[in-house]
C-alpha cells in the first residue's frame, strides 16, 4: 500500500468537563500537529498517491475553522468531550468528504483510506484511520 502524508498543526482551547479528566476538566490550550495520511494500493498514472500541494490545502481548510477557537463555545460540538481521539475522527470526515467531493482531484477518487493522527505532545498522540466510504 502506497502512503503519502501531509503536516499542519493547530491551536485551541477547550475542557472536558468530566472527573475522569483530572485537571483536563479546566479550561486549557493545546497545540496540536496534525498528519494526515492518504493511503493507495495503486500509484496514479502520473505515479503518486494523491496531489501533496492539494492535499495540504484540503488540510488547511479543514482546520481553519478551528484555528484559534475555544472549542467548548462551537455549536457544533456542544455538549461532547472534544478529546484527541474525537477530533482526530472530526478531521478525518471532513477530509474524506473533501475526497469525495473532489477537492483532492481526480487523485482522490482511488484513495483506499485515510489516517488522521494528532500528536498532543512528543510523548502522545491519537489518530483515526478508515475507508473513505
Amino acid at each position: 500500500m502506497f502512503c503519502v502524508e501531509v503536516r499542519d498543526r493547530i491551536m485551541i482551547a477547550h475542557s472536558l468537563p468530566d472527573p475522569f479528566f483530572g485537571p483536563a476538566q479546566n479550561m486549557h490550550g493545546a497545540t496540536f500537529v496534525v498528519d494526515v495520511a492518504f493511503f493507495r494500493p495503486e500509484l496514479t498514472a502520473k505515479n503518486v498517491v494523491v496531489d501533496i500541494g492539494a492535499a495540504l490545502d484540503v488540510l488547511k481548510a479543514v482546520l481553519k475553522p478551528l484555528a484559534y477557537q475555544n472549542l467548548d463555545t462551537l455549536p457544533q460540538f456542544a455538549g461532547l468531550l472534544t478529546t484527541t481521539e474525537f477530533l482526530a475522527k472530526y478531521i478525518f470526515d471532513a477530509v474524506a468528504d473533501a475526497a469525495r467531493t473532489g477537492a483532492l482531484g481526480e487523485d482522490g477518487a482511488g484513495l483506499a483510506k485515510i489516517r488522521v493522527t494528532l500528536h498532543e505532545t512528543d510523548l502522545a498522540r491519537a489518530s483515526f484511520e478508515g475507508a473513505i466510504g
